[in-house]
């Protein structure tokens, strides 16, 4: 099961409050302002500035 739209559409950055979108993986959740990916485990995105990583490219 994904990610809803309707959750994603309520979801922010945590660090920054910025939008958030999914990669093109479905498995992470990218602030492109910070530059940081939020990992998605079991269908659960992991919204903490501690656990993000930073986005490469």
């Amino acid at each position: 099961m994904a990610i809803s739209k309707e959750l994603l559409d309520i979801l922010a950055c945590p660090k920054c409050k910025g939008d958030i979108h999914l990669n093109d993986h479905q498995d992470g959740l990218i602030c492109d302002k910070c530059r940081l990916v939020y990992e998605i485990k079991d269908d659960i995105p992991i919204m903490l500035i501690d656990e993000a990583k930073p986005l490469d490219g």
